[in-house]
């Protein structure tokens, strides 16, 4: 799979939108537990990162394009001083990568200020916007609460600061139900944390503890990190907020739980539990599925570093067949803003990945990687080790073939791109010029969850959308016969 944030491929495989971190602990540092936080989120953004910091009377932002740990420094972290934060690293599925773009976004509404980070991916926004100008319109609050950059957060924000003549809880209650498709979203005014989970649930959010506090977070590595405990998942339709009361709760729409199954496959965090179960796991145990559906004589399995890795040790368990490390990752290849030329193009996959010549030559290899997107990250790795002296490459791969693109935070190609639809495996495999080619059935995935098919949005694979698509954006994705544009 290729690295996020690898700018000269042309094949950056799926990405994730963001990653979003809220804490309220009076008396800790929480600009440096947000960074820490942020920090064990960076798999899921590596285009900006940011954070609003509020002592109880103002909010102070910082953001800047980049890493975590290239937008912040200890000097920075000292000066943002306060007992809550909101947080956020992003990769951007809608709206230009721009700083204009970087979250949290920040708007003033009466006598409060919001702040706000989201994960995920709206699909109504047209229609929001039409409500959007309706309401500034009516109500004639300053033109200024339009959008000011090109993102559905923008969106979200400018609609809270427009309806908060009753407070930000309010707003909240009255703009969340309006909302389709997929959001993780932490918010804060300056005394108030909020947080709040689509009512598919379909990217994860969690609640944490601390001594003297509480933490959300996209993901419980991020808790693990600064200490806290997991107290629950934020519920699919819930509104939660923290203030000196304590937990607050509220629903603003029914739970219809489905959340998204490819977290499990490459998005989250291995070591991230996930409705119950560690993400890890569920990997080795699509390992062991993957051998039992796509068995191959072969000498020796070997992982695509780092997301294979989990999957491969399941298979070479379930196979019997020995696992090796016949890949080297480099890891630090990240996002560069110095442009390639064509010869460092034509280096490719080798500035992440370098076979290890005296663990594969000769061998027979099973090759574990998490997906298959256009294919180009593949059909480089195939040729890569038969020149280091592969005897045969069988590829597994621990997910179904993609089928169909993604409308809710994961940046896949648009359907035309996808290198699975209208080719038979057999075809796949002969474009990657390997020995054989197998995927895992969807059946078999969605059993090594331990959940129900109807609980996950399997649409990447199957096509079956848990919330209804805008026309315009499945032409745009060239949907138009699923459709029926």
């Amino acid at each position: 799979m290729q690295s996020p944030g690898d700018d000269w491929s042309d094949d950056p495989g799926p990405q994730d939108a963001c990653g979003v971190f809220g804490v309220w602990a009076p008396g800790e540092e929480v600009a440096k537990l947000t960074y820490f936080g942020l920090y064990a989120l960076q798999h899921r953004g590596q285009e900006s990162a940011g954070m609003a910091v509020s002592n109880g009377e103002r909010i102070m932002v910082f953001k800047d394009m980049g890493l975590v740990s290239q937008v912040f420094d200890e000097p920075t972290l000292n000066s943002l001083n306060g007992f809550m934060a909101v947080g956020h690293c992003r990769y951007s599925t809608t709206g230009a990568s721009t700083w204009e773009n970087a979250q949290p976004t920040f708007r003033g509404a009466g006598d409060f200020g919001l702040a706000l980070a989201h994960n995920g991916n709206l699909t109504n926004t047209d229609e929001l916007e039409a409500w959007l100008e309706q309401s500034v319109e009516a109500s004639q609050v300053p033109r200024k609460n339009r959008m000011d950059s090109t993102s559905d957060t923008a969106l979200v924000t400018a609609l809270m600061t427009t309806h908060a003549e009753g407070g930000l809880r309010e707003a909240a209650l009255t703009v969340l139900p309006r909302l389709q498709g997929a959001f993780c979203l932490v918010f804060s005014n300056e005394r108030t944390l909020f947080a709040a989970r689509d009512p598919q649930g379909l990217h994860p959010l969690v609640l944490g503890r601390l001594s003297n506090g509480w933490v959300v977070a996209s993901e419980t590595a991020a808790l693990d990190i600064i200490g806290a405990s997991l107290i629950r998942e934020v519920e699919p339709g819930e509104l939660i907020w923290i203030d000196e009361s304590g937990l607050n709760s509220a629903r603003f729409a029914e739970a219809d739980p489905k959340g998204c199954l490819f977290e499990y496959v490459y998005l989250a965090r291995p070591d991230t539990l996930i409705s119950g179960r560690r993400v890890h796991a569920v990997r080795v145990e699509i390992g062991r599925t993957l051998a039992m559906e796509a068995p191959v004589d072969a000498d020796l399995v070997i992982p695509t570093p780092e997301s294979g890795t989990p999957s491969a040790i399941g298979y070479a368990e379930a196979s019997g067949i020995p696992f090796g490390l016949g890949l080297v990752k480099n890891s630090y290849v990240g996002r560069t803003f110095i442009q390639p030329s064509q010869t460092i193009r034509q280096l490719g996959i080798r500035l992440k990945l370098n076979p290890i010549r005296d663990v594969i030559e000769g061998k027979r290899l099973v090759v574990v990687d998490d997906s298959i997107v256009r294919g180009n990250t593949q059909r480089a790795l195939v040729k890569m080790l038969r020149e280091a002296g592969a005897a045969e490459v069988h590829v597994r791969i621990s997910s179904p073939p993609v089928q169909w693109p993604c409308f809710f935070g994961i940046d896949f190609a648009t359907r035309a791109e996808l290198i699975a639809p209208g080719l038979t495996v057999a075809e796949i495999c002969r474009s990657l010029g390997a020995d054989s080619l197998g995927y895992i059935s969807i059946e078999g995935l969605t059993a090594s969850t331990g959940l129900s098919g109807r609980r996950l949005c399997r649409a990447c694979f199957d096509g079956d959308y848990p919330v209804p698509i805008p026309q315009d954006r499945a032409r745009q994705m060239g949907l138009e016969h699923r459709f029926g544009c």
